[in-house]
């Protein structure tokens, strides 16, 4: 009773938290953007938290247990490569533009049929990434307090939608921050008391089965077609390590975190030390996952909804009391921390970018209450898609990357990088990108259909961008 107490207040508190920063709103640019004035700290930390939630503490060890590191290539190591490429080549000439989303850039660089259509483009695809954070909450608090899975996501999302409403991306960069802080702590106790128990580096190595530490693909066993088992796993494994590291880099939601920082220096430094905390910080939970499997082998069977389970039941295991409180408290506000910010990014683009294309005089205070009116609605057609629904969170958050990697990747970095871009290449990528993922999922192809689609939307780039002719 006093755990659920205890993760009940924390809940209640991002409210608190919320009305707080609702103070520091005044303009739609200090509810998108915090009025780009986030500290190196706080920019780190709300960068680093933008995947940090149910894909990287529930998702990733539930498939890390059963395949090993070449099942989590995808998470945690693709989102740190997409932050490190975000601070290196994306970051500063985007602050520079003064946007406030990805289609604004679109807009200037292209035109306005090209910031409409990747601004419709974006929009759904954030779907699948609000599902997985709803269904992940609903699991914890299913299991931790007890209350049936839907009146948990149906509670979570209230919470999430009143405290957003409220400060927006002020409200997600404070109580990040202090989730962040207080989740790594449990974890790291949890990985500190655990670590004798598995023998260290010798007892978990030699309890483990050949090449489940493997970082490259190999051939699989009883193969005789070595060639064609070493494209497609190659193609598979670059498939994993470009959903999230590429196909995040044009999402509203980071991009609306790393411009948030007060300076492009500081949004670039920011992306780094994010990335570099994906690379230590996210080990953690794969290392607990690990532990279970050796320790408690009937909490890492079953179907993967059940090992998803995993970090919550082993904090409940092996945690004392505070430990339970401080991890559970963490754990459910930081996925509601993500899912708040996957809310924002797309009521923003709504706003910015289809609103005011229909409406180009309307005032502040009256894009600033369309895009709250927007976080309702979508908070709403996302509970609706998510109640009972089983599908894997990690599976939900890679189809989301995957809709931007096919579509929007390619126009944004030719647009940046590449003089002869032009409209007819930019709305050919994205068209004949996305068309192709589509065909190829429907068509089950064995070569990954991501694949495809990048492929097909870099040839539309440049077909169409040196296509002779009118644009």
């Amino acid at each position: 009773m006093v755990l659920v107490s205890c993760i009940c207040l924390y809940l209640l508190s991002n409210i608190a938290i919320g009305a707080w920063a609702a103070r520091r709103v005044t303009t739609s640019q200090d509810f998108v953007l915090a009025g780009r004035g986030l500290s190196l700290a706080l920019a780190t930390s709300v960068t680093f938290a933008t995947w940090f939630g149910s894909e990287s503490i529930m998702g990733a060890p539930a498939k890390f247990v059963e395949g090993g590191v070449l099942s989590v290539i995808e998470e945690p190591f693709g989102s740190a490569l997409c932050l490190f490429l975000v601070g290196a080549f994306f970051a500063k000439p985007l602050y520079n533009e003064g946007i406030t989303t990805f289609p604004d850039y679109f807009r200037i660089r292209f035109g306005r049929s090209a910031e409409l259509l990747s601004a419709v483009i974006m929009i759904p695809s954030y779907f699948s990434w609000i599902a997985a954070q709803y269904i992940a909450i609903g699991i914890v608090l299913n299991v931790v307090i007890g209350i049936p899975m839907a009146w948990g996501i149906v509670a979570s999302a209230t919470i999430v939608m009143i405290y957003t409403l409220l400060g927006g991306m002020w409200s997600i960069s404070i109580t990040d921050f202090l989730h962040n802080l207080i989740i790594i702590l449990a974890l790291v106790v949890l990985a500190v008391v655990l670590w004798p128990q598995v023998g260290g580096v010798t007892g978990v190595v030699a309890r483990v089965p050949d090449g489940f530490f493997r970082f490259i693909p190999g051939r699989s066993a009883g193969a005789t077609d070595s060639t064609t088992t070493s494209v497609n796993g190659w193609a598979t494994y670059i498939a994993a390590w470009i959903t999230i590291g590429l196909g995040s880099i044009p999402q509203q939601d980071i991009f609306q975190r790393v411009m948030s920082a007060k300076s492009a220096s500081v949004a670039v430094r920011a992306s780094y030390l994010a990335s570099g905390l994906y690379l230590t910080v996210a080990t953690l939970p794969l290392f607990i996952a690990l532990s279970a499997r050796l320790l408690h082998p009937d909490l890492a069977g079953g179907a993967e909804q059940t090992r998803q389970l995993i970090i919550p039941n082993m904090v409940m295991r092996h945690g004392s009391l505070p430990l339970q409180i401080l991890f559970f408290g963490a754990l459910t506000s930081a996925i509601l921390s993500v899912s708040s910010g996957a809310i924002l990014a797309p009521a923003t683009v709504f706003g910015e970018n289809i609103l005011k294309f229909s409406r180009p005089n309307i005032t502040d205070s009256q894009l600033l209450k369309a895009i709250r009116w927007a976080i309702v609605v979508i908070s709403v057609l996302c509970v609706a898609m998510t109640l009972g629904r089983s599908t894997s969170i990690f599976d939900l958050v890679g189809e989301s990357s995957a809709f931007s990697l096919v579509s929007l990747f390619v126009p944004l970095t030719a647009g940046i990088y590449w003089k002869r871009a032009n409209l007819r290449g930019c709305l050919w990528a994205i068209v004949v990108g996305f068309g192709t993922w589509v065909l190829c999922l429907w068509l089950k192809t064995s070569f990954p259909p991501m694949l495809w689609g990048l492929i097909a939307s870099a040839i539309s780039m440049v077909v169409g961008s040196l296509w002779k002719g009118r644009v």
